[in-house]
This record gives structure tokens, sequence and C-alpha cells, in this order.
């Protein structure tokens, strides 16, 4: 983080420069009106200096404007360059919880493991990652954080993700430009605007064009023999009557244009950051300038639509209005652009994908560059599932306190069965395989010394409630999620399955012959996963599966101090509970040794 806080001091620098900045040319500014005012006053009282001087003020005082919005611009630069490293400095030391976007209206209702894993909300993995400042880059994200990607595609992504990784100048470009881009940016209102059909016939343009070279020809002959009026008339005429037939559809297009231009030209100046960028892996290869259609980059179409809608100032000019009616100017114009959109309409969803998918990309290469110590898990082909990590941690616990395990799944063992006493470190377990898991198939770096893992389903019975409003118990809420558990192992992709105290809320003799039977069943169709229980009893069922099962579990210890837990995963059964010991260390009266 050396490298964020040098920066940050940097911009913070140049934020005070241009601030500064801003200020003294306000004094002037206000210096100058004074002078001119003053210089006035003296003008009509006394009839010195002449009137002339007063153009010495006012010009000084539009170039002095000119030089404020040349600082202020300065000013904005510098300081969202300065939230880029603020946000980073902020996650690094762990202030970033609350602070960002955390997704909630993303969130899929009965999702099979979102909400289980805090993917989305206050303090969650989302919010920890997210760096898209539009909603679709956001929906993007999200996407690939709730649906598991195919090999290729993942591994398509983490090659772009480690090369924007050390690109931390564009990433920095791209932060700036994304506030403004998501800011002001209506993507429904571009995508609308794009699959519109034309509204223009094409010969009338072709008329148009003819019946303006006719004019430019009359106007030729008439200034130099004082004759050819007529083809001037004729052509006016002409012009006159296609503008008359035309006039509804050319306001159409002109105004619909016009009003899509600010959005258009925030995507362009975006992707023109990306043309100067050269790039070796595939994904963003295809991504940049827009080059998968046409060989003009999006930014200079873009451009080219730009030029023709500030010509369309030019007929608001008090001057060039006779010529603009006599020209038709205004009808050329909505042809020009019809043709644009014509050609490029079906370009712009993609151009507007295209930037989603690079703000998706940049959030997954910060939290790469961020966390230089985590590691890009390698995706095997693999028809059976599998997983295998090496010092595998929660990334979203702090480096100093997050202990890290061992684990591996696969056909050869199939479910870990985690005993442990109360708060040692089970949940977290579950949760961190599940996390890591996710990130891996977003295509992003995982907390682990080494991760290889197949392409699987995650579903997990971690954070299940009741609910007063619909009538249905803990009890039954689980039950549920693990019939559609069951669905999900029936799929084609195999499942990774994260049960956290199954059962729970039935008695012990129902409790052991019902997880057995789920065990057995999801082990029968597949899947591979880890259960979680206090429980003994359920301990007890890892002989009897069909499938390799191991039993690990975590210690703890009493001291005089307090509970103490290393939260390392160990072989085997847990051999005693430490339910007693901490109602009676928060002082409950409970009898016993």
């Amino acid at each position: 983080m050396t490298i964020c806080r040098q920066r940050l001091e940097q911009r913070e620098q140049e934020l005070r420069a241009a601030a500064a900045a801003g200020r003294r040319i306000g004094w002037a500014r206000l210096v100058t009106l004074l002078g001119g005012l003053a210089l006035l006053g003296s003008i009509v009282l006394t009839g010195e200096p002449a009137p002339g001087w007063l153009w010495l003020p006012l010009v000084a005082f539009f170039s002095l404007l000119a030089l404020h919005e040349k600082a202020d611009r300065r000013r904005r630069h510098a300081d969202r360059g300065a939230d880029f490293y603020r946000a980073a400095l902020a996650r690094a030391e762990g202030r970033w919880a609350g602070q960002g976007f955390g997704g909630e209206d993303l969130a899929e209702p009965n999702h099979p493991y979102a909400a289980d894993l805090d993917i989305f909300g206050p303090g969650s993995l989302f919010e920890f990652l997210c760096r898209a400042r539009t909603a679709g880059g956001r929906r993007r994200l999200a996407g690939w954080l709730t649906q598991p990607a195919s090999g290729d595609e993942i591994r398509r992504r983490q090659q772009a993700v480690r090369e924007l990784a050390d690109r931390i100048d564009l990433r920095e470009d791209l932060h700036r430009l994304g506030q403004q881009l998501g800011a002001r940016l209506d993507e429904q209102g571009v995508r609308q605007w794009a699959g519109q059909p034309p509204t223009l016939p094409r010969l009338p343009a072709l008329v148009g064009a003819g019946l303006t070279c006719l004019l430019l020809a009359g106007l030729t002959v008439w200034l130099t023999t004082g004759g050819g009026l007529w083809l001037v008339a004729t052509a006016a005429l002409g012009h006159f009557a296609l503008t008359l037939v035309f006039h509804q559809r050319v306001e159409q297009t002109l105004t619909s244009a016009e009003s899509r231009m600010p959005d258009l030209a925030l995507v362009a100046g975006l992707l023109a950051r990306l043309e100067t960028e050269t790039f070796a892996s595939p994904c963003l290869a295809e991504l940049q300038a827009g080059r998968e259609t046409t060989a003009t980059p999006a930014s200079a179409s873009i451009r080219r639509l730009s030029r023709l809608i500030r010509l369309l100032d030019w007929r608001r000019n008090q001057i060039f209005i006779p010529l603009a009616l006599l020209l038709a100017w205004g009808t050329h114009l909505a042809f020009a652009i019809d043709r644009w959109h014509r050609r490029h309409g079906a370009e712009v969803a993609r151009w507007v994908e295209a930037v989603f998918e690079v703000e998706a990309l940049v959030s997954l290469a910060a939290f790469a560059w961020e966390n230089p110590q985590h590691v890009m898990p390698e995706i095997v082909a693999s028809s059976e599932p599998r997983l295998s990590a090496r010092g595998l941690g929660h990334p979203l616990i702090e480096a100093r306190r997050c202990v890290r395990n061992d684990l591996a799944l696969g056909p050869e063992r199939a479910l870990l069965v985690v005993s442990g006493s109360n708060m040692s470190g089970k949940s977290t377990l579950l949760r961190a395989v599940g996390v890591n898991v996710v990130l891996a198939q977003a295509g992003a770096p995982v907390c682990a010394e080494a991760m290889s893992l197949s392409t699987l389903q995650v579903a997990a019975s971690i954070r299940i409630n009741d609910s007063l409003s619909s009538g249905v118990s803990r009890f039954y809420a689980e039950i549920q999620r693990i019939r559609q558990i069951f669905d999900l192992a029936a799929a084609r992709c195999p499942l990774l399955f994260l049960l956290d105290e199954l059962l729970a809320g039935t008695n012990s003799h129902d409790r052991r012959i019902g997880a057995e039977a789920i065990v057995r069943g999801l082990l029968e169709r597949g899947a591979i996963g880890l259960l979680t229980t206090h429980d003994l009893a359920l301990t007890a069922m890892v002989g009897d599966l069909p499938a390799a099962a191991e039993n690990v579990h975590f210690e703890d210890q009493l001291t005089p101090q307090g509970m103490v837990f290393d939260y390392r995963l160990e072989p085997g059964v847990v051999t005693h509970s430490n339910a007693l010991a901490l109602m009676r260390e928060i002082g409950l009266e409970i009898p016993g040794p």
C-alpha cells in the first residue's frame, strides 16, 4: 500500500494547488469586476476615459472565467484521483464496511447461497469488491458472483484481471471517468434509442443531396454570370418540399439523437481511454475500442455523431438561419444521423455492454492488486467435482486475524463432517470455502496459498430464518432450502453443498435419521460438501455413507482468561463441548463442576 499512500499525497497536493489557484482566480475576477464597475462609473460621471476602455476589464473577466473553469476541472480531476486511493487504503485498513455499494437491490430472493455467504449487503463481498459506478457494471459483477461460469470463461477473465491488476494508471483514469458515467448514464434511454428502427427512408436523402448540388451550382452560376436564379429557386423549392414532407420524422430524429449524445459522449471517453492501451488477453482485446464488428473504434464513431449534433447548433445562429433554411440544414443532418444510426445502432448496445464488462473486470483487478498475497486458482477440466485448497482463509477477515486451513474434496473424499464447540469456527469455515469458490468462478484471486477446483454449483444452508409474515418456521424454511439443494444436485453442473447445523430445529432422533438421509442423497447424486455440527451423534454416520467421508473438528480450551480458540482444523471428532462453560462465563448460574 506504499504506492497508494504516495499517490494519495500527490493527488492531495494537486487538489490543494488547484483549489488555491481557483481562490486566487476568484479574487482576481472580483477585483476585475469592481475595477470594471469603477471604470464604468467614471465614464458615466466624467466622460473619461473613452468607452472603448471597457473592453479591457470585459476581456480580462471572461479570460479569468475560463481559467477558473480550467482550475476547477483540475480540482475535480485531483479529487477523483484522491478518492481512488482513499478507498484502496480504507479497504487495506479494514475501514471499508458500510462505505461502498452493498448491492442489496441486486440480491435474488431464494438464491442458493447469496444470503448465506454474505454476497450482498453492508460489509459484504460485493461491497468489498465493487468499483463499478454504473448500474450495468454493478449488475455484471453481481451476475458473476451469483452464477458459475464455464471453465473457459473463467480463464479468460483471469487473464484480463492479471493484465489490469498492474495498470494502476489506467484503473485510476477509469475510476475518474466512471464517476461521471455512473452519475449521468441513462442506460435504458440509450438502449431504447439504439434499438429504434430507422425513421427516414434512404431515397429522399439522395434526393436532398442532389438538390443541394443543384442549389450550389445555381449560386455559382449566379455569382459568376448573374443568371441561373431559376436553378436556385428550383432547389430551394425542392428543399422546402422535402422538409415539409419529413418535418415530423426529422425533428424526432434530431431530438432523440441530441438527448442521447451526453450519454454516448461519456461512453466514448471511457472507450477512448481503453484505446490508448495495448492488451494481450483475448477478453480485453475484444472489448477494446469496440472492434468486434467494425474497423472503426467506438470512440471515433461516437465522435462523428457528436460532430453532427454540434452542427445542429449552427441553425440556431441568427446569421446562419437564412442559409440553414435555404440548404434545409436540419433535414440533411437528420438524414446523416439516420445513416449513422443504421450503421451503428446495433453496436451501441455492445459498446455500453463493453463498459459494464470493463467495470466488472476492473473491480476484480483492483481486488487482485490490493491483495497480492492472494493467488489465482487453477480451474481444472473434470467431469467429477473437485476442490483442493492450501492455506484457505476468509477474504473479508483482516490478514492479522485470519486463520487458514487446508482441505480437499473429490470422489475419494466427498464429505467433511466438521464438529466443534460453539464459536470454534465451523460456520466461518463454511463461508470461507463458499466465498472463495464464488471468487474463483468469477475470475478473481482467492484467499489461499494454492487452490484448484472444477466448475461447481454452490448451495448453502447456513443463515436460514423463520418468517412471521409468511408463517414459516425456521425448520420448514430449512427443509425448503434442502429441497432446492437437491434440485441443484440433479442438474448438470456438479454441486458443492455447505450445511451448517443441519436440522437443528427438530428432535435428536429425527435429526439423526433425516440428516443421514439428506447427506446420503446428495452424495449419491455426485455432490461434494461440508456439514458442520455440535451434535456428536451426527458424526457417527461417516462410516455408513456410500461415498468416502471424514470427520474433522475444531478445538478450544478453557483458560483462566476465558475460552481460547485456535480455529485450526484437526482430524477426528471433537471430544468435548464448551456450552456450559460459556454460559457460566457470562454469569449464568449453571450447576456442575
